[in-house]
């Protein structure tokens, strides 16, 4: 299993839900993190929390639906001199329920496509080459397992594209000590996944970390966090290193 002591991880929707179980799971293992969010007031609370487990950390805000937003995020990173070795793209948005699909408004789409996989692409892209010259760097990027749910079909649509856009990525860097792979946490009670949600936010750890932490060379596989419900940490890397 892969020690990420002292190695820094960018959390995006570091603030609550998912994301806030990735920055304390991540910062218990020794791991410096950069905590994302839409403003810095959301990600105080957190930040001050992994602090206090003797890592390093810092705040970044941007919403991810705006391109510039999102380059003045990663430029403000390199800036500060930061070196990436993690990256957990976890901010998601599922817009509305649409019950009368057939009138789903295609404003839907274009909210859903621009955060849930350009702002992704956009951090991929300056943020792995860096880790391809270093010969170092783990990714992963969150999915979801919805399907034939027409009353979804944007956000669906959306975690579809991220799935083609991380295997057809992972092809580049297979066989390297860079990987990038997708994972799911299931359906839990979050702010996204509402409160019928069938499990609990925590039930997603520590499956939804397992890709910083595989040491097997492989890319484009999905690591569903389910699967690991109840596991070690090391367990479950072991497991996922067999996926």
């Amino acid at each position: 299993m892969l020690n990420v002591q002292g190695k820094w991880a960018l959390i995006t929707g570091a603030s609550r839900g998912v994301g806030y179980q990735i920055s304390l799971l991540m910062a218990k293992q020794g791991c410096n993190l950069i905590l994302h969010s839409r403003s810095l007031e959301h990600t105080r609370k957190v930040e001050q929390e992994v602090m206090a487990l003797g890592i390093q950390a810092y705040s970044v805000q941007a919403d991810l639906g705006s391109e510039r937003e999102v380059a003045r995020m990663l430029d403000e990173i390199e800036d500060k001199g930061t070196q990436v070795d993690i990256v957990f793209n976890d901010a998601a948005v599922q817009v509305g329920y649409r019950s009368d699909y057939w009138k789903t408004p295609i404003s839907d789409f274009d909210i859903s496509f621009r955060i849930n996989v350009v702002a992704i692409a956009m951090i991929c892209y300056r943020l792995m080459p860096k880790m391809v010259e270093r010969g170092f760097g783990r990714v992963i990027n969150t999915t979801s397992g919805i399907a034939d749910q027409p009353e979804q079909a944007a956000y669906s649509a959306s975690k579809a594209a991220l799935d083609k856009f991380t295997k057809d990525l992972g092809v580049k860097v297979e066989g390297t000590d860079v990987c990038i792979n997708l994972t799911d946490p299931g359906w839990c009670r979050t702010d996204l996944g509402g409160p019928h949600a069938p499990n609990s936010v925590e039930s997603c750890v520590p499956g939804i970390v397992v890709g910083a932490f595989i040491n097997d060379g492989k890319s484009g596989r999905l690591l569903p966090a389910q699967a690991f419900t109840g596991m070690t940490l090391e367990a479950a890397v072991a497991l996922a290193e067999t996926m």
